[in-house]
């Protein structure tokens, strides 16, 4: 019974370990944006939440043309021969 709940201690012990490593990284990326940082297209373009609330917050920006969609298309009507 005691190795049991050393387990649940270790897990305990480790899922609090990595959400403070999680939250540390967090405020210490925030704490270093410079002043002249540029923010990302999507960030400029905001984001929007799934319907359903299950799914990711996907951001709003504008998709761009793929540059290998042609080699991909190749690949792909040759892959079936």
């Amino acid at each position: 019974m005691t190795n049991t709940w050393m387990v649940y201690a270790g897990i305990a012990i480790g899922v609090a370990a990595m959400a403070g490593a999680v939250v540390y990284g967090t405020s210490n990326q925030e704490n270093y944006v410079q002043e002249d940082a540029v923010l990302a297209p999507a960030a400029e373009q905001g984001a929007f939440s799934s319907s359903s609330g299950l799914g990711a917050d996907l951001n709003k920006e504008k998709w761009h043309e793929d540059p290998f969609g042609d080699l991909a298309a190749e690949v792909r009507a040759n892959a079936g021969k």
